[in-house]
């Protein structure tokens, strides 16, 4: 049993105000005071965080309660146990004396233990005639069955805070949910917007957030993407208002139209290109700019994913649409140290790197002749633009090439998701370079 007096550690060891207090604490137990030392420890192990324990100072702690005879922690069976370094060490799977020591420590440190040294600083007990118990010396549990109101509040408060961070996530995904197939809807239904900028925002946002975020991070995430949730509900609650008072029942954005059949690069639409790219901005030839054809865009719809379109696509030669060259110059920056000078102002220069690409690549000219049949020359420009840009994972461009070229006579072959896949894979660089 316990003498209920205050000791001082044996030693070199000094006292602090903190194992005072504890010992007065340990003094305050109720005499029918009694707690689980199996759940209470299952509570320690979930308010590990805030009472700032680790993982191998529980497992100390979980041996010296396997030494405890009892299940129920009560004064009346007395709360000391007195086992050697070396039987601790057994019981934590082989863990060094030295690291059982420092572990102790930090459990005396954090409250939950108590010293109760011998004279000579070992750890035993004494015995009356009858084998009971009539001294211990060691260490004493009666904190944790001080504290075990706290300790299962505070693992409360953990179980509490992993629950809200959980439903934050979940509050998180639908929200992300929400504004990835929100913004394709409004492609797929031609709804004039800077699309393009919302959805680079939304990718700012989710990219933006670290791998092991706090609360108040994912808090804050929550905040900004209802906000843009917000902000793409309203401009399409507004688009179809105007359509519904025009009698429409889609809202068709103005549609521009090439009328030469030889070459896109005039009414090509200007979007901001890589580094070595230069935007085509002279309105004078006919060139509309991201302002002026605000309905060109750069997210695709689930229906362009699908079919391989994107926002602003042409159908061209083969089914296939043909995209807009500033879009190919971001998804696939590589393209451009094979143009004039370094760069490339038009299809047409496009189409001729796309030639010294082939030949570089070692696709016949053959191949290249009946993608350029099958997809239209811009098309194949733009595949041979993108199987560039991805040659360290193609072993062999020309029957790489060949088989896109049977799968879009099958009309099984899309470009977009291949300008998709680069683009996204380029932004994050392209958007810290600009």
């Amino acid at each position: 049993m316990e003498t209920g007096s205050i000791t001082t550690p044996f030693g070199r060891r000094s006292m602090t105000l903190g194992m005072l207090a504890s010992q007065v604490m340990a003094g305050e137990i109720k005499p029918d005071q009694s707690v689980d030392k199996w759940k209470l420890f299952r509570a320690l192990c979930e308010a590990k965080p805030l009472l700032g324990i680790s993982d191998r100072a529980l497992s100390v702690l979980n041996a010296l309660l396997s030494f405890y005879p009892k299940n129920e922690l009560a004064q009346e069976n007395g709360l000391i146990v007195f086992p050697s370094n070396i039987q601790l060490s057994l019981r934590t799977h082989g863990m060094a004396e030295q690291t059982v020591r420092r572990h102790l420590a930090a459990l005396v440190e954090a409250g939950l233990l108590l010293r109760k040294d011998s004279p000579n600083g070992k750890r035993y007990v004494r015995r009356d005639r009858a084998g009971e118990v009539n001294e211990a010396f060691g260490f004493s549990l009666a904190p944790l069955l001080a504290r075990a109101e706290e300790i299962e509040r505070l693992a409360a408060e953990v179980m509490a805070e992993r629950l809200h961070v959980q439903r934050l996530r979940e509050r998180i995904t639908l929200c992300r949910r929400d504004i990835a197939k929100l913004i394709e809807a409004a492609v797929e239904e031609d709804v004039q917007g800077d699309w393009q900028r919302l959805y680079l925002e939304f990718r700012d946002l989710v990219e933006g957030l670290p791998r092991s975020p706090t609360t108040a991070q994912l808090e804050l995430l929550l905040d900004e993407l209802t906000a843009l949730r917000a902000e793409i509900l309203k401009q399409l609650e507004i688009r179809m208002k105007s359509a519904k008072q025009r009698g429409n029942a889609g809202y068709i954005e103005r549609h521009i139209q090439n009328s030469n059949t030889e070459s896109t690069s005039e009414l090509e639409p200007s979007f901001e290109t890589k580094q070595g790219a230069t935007p085509e901005q002279d309105n004078g030839r006919g060139v509309v700019t991201l302002e002026e054809g605000r309905g060109e865009i750069a997210h695709p719809s689930r229906q362009e994913v699908r079919q391989g379109r994107r926002p602003g696509a042409r159908d061209d030669a083969g089914g296939l649409k043909s995209f807009p060259l500033g879009l190919v110059l971001q998804a696939c920056p590589e393209i451009l140290a094979y143009g004039a000078n370094g760069e490339i102002r038009s299809w047409r220069d496009l189409m001729a790197a796309a030639v010294t690409v082939r030949s570089m690549l070692g696709v016949s000219p053959s191949a290249y002749e009946e993608a350029a049949n099958a997809m239209g020359p811009e098309n194949a420009a733009t595949v041979m633009a993108c199987i560039l840009e991805r040659g360290g994972h193609i072993n062999s461009a020309g029957g790489y090439l060949r088989d896109l070229t049977r799968r879009s006579e099958k009309g099984e072959f899309a470009i977009g998701p291949m300008l998709m896949a680069l683009l996204r894979a380029n932004a994050p660089a392209g958007r810290k370079a600009g």
